[in-house]
């Protein structure tokens, strides 16, 4: 039945997406006065992030006391542009998005997953010749977005400071990523161990990494400096009251969040700073 349900959410989803964000108001409690906004950065389908955070918002809402609505933009530029107005109130983004967003607009990250750090993978066809990031001088490197943390600005990085021009082309999501390095449309791509990790055993094993990147501390929730401390510890703890049960781990292990920690700027990504990333990236609509 689970399966047939989120077949079902996937195929509403799919359908929402005809304009603008797919949406999902009040999940969690019905009876709170206050609904807050939850974006979550497409890395992945639309469909395959509805069908994962929805019912794990819903039980996180009733347990928390608050309602939650769900918000999954067509593509990460669009993300951005929402994130960096301070539009959205709670947000799951990747690590150097949260830079972005506390240096603008003062996002506080409230927790990440403790168990897997991330990092940023370029992947070939397993039948591919290409056996070092220098053989790709010259050659279609398809990316998800340009801000994408590992999946782009790390391996991007990694290519300067080795001099290896490549063609890259941005196809929007990580799933599109290996889906165009699979389909001989680029020879390589980036991506991150854990969505490679979330596709099907039939998409894995015809890639193989080829290379990667230092690990960093994955991708937070950050909320926007007008959520209230109370809502963020009721969240915090809601989300921790999660690994106590195989419903509750499975909900966490769906997005990839299998150990929640609360996290703070200071000491788990003010260190990207370091990184001098900012020259790599491309904003829009700012």
């Amino acid at each position: 039945m689970r399966t047939v349900r989120q077949h079902l959410l996937g195929i509403f989803a799919s359908a929402l997406l005809i304009s603008g964000a797919v949406q999902a108001a009040c999940l969690g409690d019905p009876h709170s006065t206050k609904v807050y906004s939850f974006d979550v950065v497409p890395q992945l389908t639309a469909a395959k992030i509805y069908t994962t955070w929805s019912p794990l918002l819903q039980r996180v809402g009733q347990e928390a006391g608050l309602c939650f609505e769900l918000r999954v933009w067509p593509t990460i530029p669009e993300f951005e542009q929402k994130l960096l107005k301070g539009d959205p109130e709670f947000v799951f983004l990747n690590p150097y998005h949260a830079v972005l967003a506390y240096q603008k607009k003062k996002y506080q990250p409230l927790l990440a997953d403790s168990e897997d750090l991330l990092t940023g993978i370029l992947v070939v066809r397993t039948d591919s010749p290409i056996q070092s990031l220098e053989a790709l001088k010259g050659k279609t490197v398809s990316l998800p977005a340009p801000n994408a943390f590992a999946a782009s600005l790390l391996i991007r990085a990694e290519l300067a400071k080795r001099k290896i021009d490549v063609q890259p082309v941005f196809v929007k999501t990580h799933s599109n990523v290996y889906r165009s390095v699979i389909g001989k449309d680029a020879v390589a791509g980036g991506g991150v161990n854990n969505t490679l990790d979330n596709e099907a055993s039939e998409v894995r094993q015809q890639l193989r990494v080829l290379f990667e990147t230092p690990a960093y501390t994955p991708h937070p929730i950050v909320t926007h400096p007008s959520v209230p401390a109370a809502v963020r510890e009721r969240f915090l703890q809601a989300m921790l009251k999660l690994t106590q049960d195989d419903a509750g781990r499975k909900l966490l292990d769906d997005i990839n969040l299998h150990k929640p920690q609360a996290v703070t700027y200071a000491k788990h990504y003010k260190p990207l700073e370091a990184l001098q990333l900012e020259k790599l990236l491309v904003l829009s609509g700012q």
